[in-house]
């Protein structure tokens, strides 16, 4: 059993550590446990087998609905537990379901209840956050796979989206992020860079985000001089990872789709305020980053408590001159 991280973008930096649980016991069933969002990008996974969703806010909300879980896990009769969350619950999922082997940092008081424990150093915290993952498992021994992100959309899920999307080049605009407003760049300077790639590549311009974002996506595509094509909020986590796969280019927050879009290949203009690019950034090598070293960036704030400088700082001009000269390096016409 692998206890997956809570987030889209955390989940998809888990993959080069499946990788290696994969490399390491190719003959094992890999049961992933994850929060119904997560458990959407593994729905077709080669590095899994199966998908356990722990629904805390429906089916397992409340203590009766933990304990359920903990007895359905039970009946599973696993080998060993690997725990890439770090919070407490997972570990105490994991001893309550009589798993003999577990795995994890110990992270949030929860040594006591793990098997085979390693603290989080600072030294790793610094690194990517791939690495988190891939540091835990190498302590143990597990070890092996190409250590690159993976999703994969199914050729019914690339059909869907090629009829949505029809013939030509295709960029998609990703404005919004989950963790909180701070993360989020100014809607019309999305939608000047939008207008002025559409113009030079002949491109067609996909908005992508979730149902939070939806007034965002709406103040972009008033914005815009060219007619976007506004799926925000009108797709599930797998009907998006299938419209990203028909894109030659994502410009994108830090965000959860932004590393889908890194999963699945896409060249990406990253803009980066107060988060720090350095242990986040899209685990790719076609992407760019756009950031401005301020004082006081990265801050890791979810609101701004100032004035947003970080992000009011990068100009559409900055983003442009990236996608252009990442699109160059892709070879897009």
């Amino acid at each position: 059993m692998v206890r997956l991280t809570n987030w889209i973008g955390d989940a998809v930096m888990n993959t080069p550590a499946l990788g290696a649980v994969r490399h390491s016991y190719p003959e094992a069933e890999i049961v992933l446990v994850a929060n119904p969002l997560v458990a959407k990008l593994f729905a077709s996974h080669p590095y899994c087998d199966r998908v356990l969703v722990f629904d805390k806010r429906g089916a397992h909300s409340g203590i009766g609905g933990f304990l359920r879980f903990c007895r359905l896990l039970r009946a599973e009769r696993f080998d060993a537990a690997i725990l890439l969350q770090k919070a407490f619950e997972a570990a105490l999922m994991s001893a309550l379901a009589l798993i003999p082997r577990r795995l994890g940092y110990a992270t949030d008081a929860r040594a006591a209840l793990l098997s085979h424990s390693m603290p989080l150093t600072d030294e790793v915290r610094c690194q990517h956050h791939t690495e988190h993952y891939l540091h835990l498992l190498r302590s143990f021994g597990i070890e092996g796979g190409d250590g690159q992100q993976r999703l994969e959309v199914t050729q019914e899920e690339y059909a869907w989206a090629k009829a949505q999307l029809g013939e030509g080049i295709w960029f998609a605009i990703n404005p919004g992020a989950a963790y909180g407003s701070a993360k989020r760049w100014i809607p019309e300077r999305f939608a000047a860079v939008a207008d002025e790639l559409a113009e030079r590549f002949g491109a067609r311009i996909l908005l992508t985000g979730g149902p939070a974002e939806t007034e965002i996506g709406s103040d972009i595509a008033g914005a815009m001089k060219v007619e976007p094509l506004n799926f925000i909020g009108k797709t599930s986590v797998r009907e998006m990872m299938a419209l990203l796969s028909r894109c030659s280019l994502v410009v994108s927050n830090d965000s959860g789709p932004m590393h889908v879009a890194a999963a699945l290949g896409i060249p990406i203009v990253a803009i980066f305020g107060p988060t720090d690019h350095t242990t986040t950034h899209p685990l790719s090598q076609m992407h760019r980053i756009v950031r401005k070293p301020l004082h006081c960036a990265p801050c890791l704030k979810r609101v701004c408590p100032t004035d947003h400088r970080c992000m009011e700082a990068v100009t559409a001009a900055e983003v442009v001159e990236a996608a252009r000269e990442l699109l160059g390096e892709a070879q897009i016409p």
